[in-house]
């Protein structure tokens, strides 16, 4: 008997995305000053949380009963929906100046993106929605151009000032990512007119091109860090933490061609 799609694909989502908050909820920790014990305990709460999450997936395999992965789902959501509060706390905190920290507002705002993400996903299976739809691609590419145009700022932000031509590579990675990102603004504004497989074609092979070459960049980096051949304040999990998400938006790039060709 085949495995069932909605089965699958949430314990996909889970897998990855799990694995995700638990890593924010270490970055948070660490950028915390040490009088701030309270948010730290609160971090250290979320990653033991998601560690159990990753605990249970361990149980379910891509033939286990659709109720008992629903309300797993729906166990995860309350996960990504409380670590997204936490992670939306801190952002206000920071930006009315009660708390200062070592995290930019920008990158708590961005993983409370990705946590919001993920308890849609995941909201979206349990209603029977395979999720990424192919009538949800455009709406899909703003999401992760957004994450990919972050991810170079912070690396150039991270980068020690005197590694100038890395610095150099990120900015231009992060230029090339807000254009990308404008004009798939521009495309969803134009929607539905602009849903034609021509168009879609053309703004995923686009988008491919650069997301591909900036997994690249962010290989290398990972591995200059962890070798300790760079000057940087980038954690090594970090670095692969943003690795690990440009491969996905390539995973989901190429489930969008797929649908478009209808294979």
């Amino acid at each position: 008997m085949a495995a069932n799609p909605i089965v699958a694909r949430s314990l996909d989502e889970i897998k990855f995305w799990s694995r995700i908050m638990k890593e924010h909820s270490l970055f948070l920790s660490l950028g915390f000053t040490y009088e701030q014990k309270q948010l730290i305990e609160e971090a250290q709460q979320f990653m033991a949380l998601f560690e159990r999450i990753e605990e249970k997936l361990s149980r379910f395999t891509v033939n286990s009963d659709l109720r008992q992965v629903q309300a797993f789902n729906t166990e995860v959501y309350q996960a990504a929906a409380a670590i997204y509060g936490y992670k939306r706390k801190i952002l206000d905190l920071t930006l009315r100046c009660q708390i200062r920290h070592n995290n930019f507002p920008l990158l708590i705002d961005h993983i409370s993106r990705e946590a919001a993400y993920f308890a849609n996903r995941l909201k979206e299976l349990n209603e029977g929605i395979l999720a990424p739809t192919p009538d949800s691609i455009i709406e899909e590419n703003v999401f992760f151009l957004k994450i990919m145009a972050d991810h170079a700022k912070f690396i150039g932000h991270l980068l020690d000032p005197s590694e100038r031509k890395l610095v150099e590579q990120a900015r231009e990675f992060s230029n090339d990512f807000d254009k990308l990102l404008f004009q798939a603004v521009d495309l969803d504004y134009m929607r539905p007119q602009s849903e034609t497989q021509p168009l879609l074609g053309q703004f995923l092979n686009q988008n491919k091109v650069s997301v591909a070459s900036l997994r690249d960049f962010k290989k290398t980096a990972r591995d200059l860090i962890e070798e300790c051949r760079i000057k940087s304040n980038i954690h090594p999990l970090l670095a692969d933490h943003t690795f690990r998400e440009a491969s996905r938006f390539l995973e989901i790039i190429d489930m969008f061609e797929a649908s478009l060709s209808g294979t």
